[in-house]
């Protein structure tokens, strides 16, 4: 039951089945809630989206707003996800918040590039769902182990680069549209997608060892905690390809 997904872990299941005599969860359930909580971002997206394009000075506190705060209930929810029917609503509303302007600011340089991220993202999340489901990947020991060790580099790098940004230090060639940008970034899609698969597999394993009703809730905001991040790469990357036309 490992996953790269800090917020979806071994431990998670184990503190949560502490919890006795209260309702189980099921992929019903966590299907209706994750349903819950894209309906809030897309709710708060669309909110920010506007307001970017009639007014894009204005709309940037709320973007900072937002990418803050859902940082901060990330970290609640990840901590006490007896919370999460809560505290992961509230971050949907705030991570809403946050992609709306980022993604208008994303169309505005490169028109069209929005709804081909969210086709792409959809469209991965249920490819990927559809082969788990027939058993074509497996989410085996290994497998799992290969995308938390990738995962954690792509942290490390993310870290260290938003630190030297802070001295005014770029990191070379990744984060440019050369083919060294362009290729990490086809690898950090890949290992964000991949995440999917673990996601699922945690998932299944909460329904069948009969995890407390409220981690309905809490799988679903892991889930989306892990089709923000893919869907921020696939921007990326788009917007490197855009920069090569």
């Amino acid at each position: 039951m490992r996953t790269s997904n800090p917020v979806l872990n071994q431990s998670t299941f184990e503190s949560s089945m502490a919890v006795r005599g209260a309702q189980q969860m099921t992929l019903q359930g966590t299907v209706n809630k994750t349903g819950i909580l894209l309906f809030l971002t897309f709710a708060t997206a669309l909110y920010t989206w506007n307001m970017a394009h009639a007014q894009p000075g204005s709309a940037m506190p709320w973007v900072i707003g937002g990418a803050i705060s859902g940082f901060v209930l990330a970290l609640i929810t990840s901590f006490k996800p007896v919370w999460s029917p809560v505290t992961g609503s509230f971050y949907a509303l705030a991570e809403g918040l946050f992609l709306g302007g980022i993604s208008a600011r994303y169309e505005m340089q490169f028109q069209g590039i929005v709804l081909q991220a969210i086709l792409l993202t959809g469209g991965t999340c249920l490819a990927l769902l559809a082969a788990y489901s027939m058993r074509l990947i497996r989410a085996t020991e290994n497998f799992k182990l290969g995308i938390f060790a990738a995962t954690g580099g792509i942290a490390l790098v993310y870290l260290v680069t938003w630190v030297l940004s802070f001295f005014s230090i770029q990191v070379p060639y990744i984060h440019e549209s050369g083919m060294i940008g362009i290729g990490f970034s086809v690898f950090v899609v890949i290992i964000a997608a991949l995440n999917l698969v673990l996601d699922f597999d945690f998932i299944e394993n909460g329904c069948t060892h009969g995890a407390p009703k409220y981690m309905e809730w809490y799988a679903a905001f892991g889930l989306l905690v892990t089709l923000v991040w893919l869907y921020i790469e696939i921007l990326r990357l788009l917007s490197k390809l855009s920069k090569r036309d």
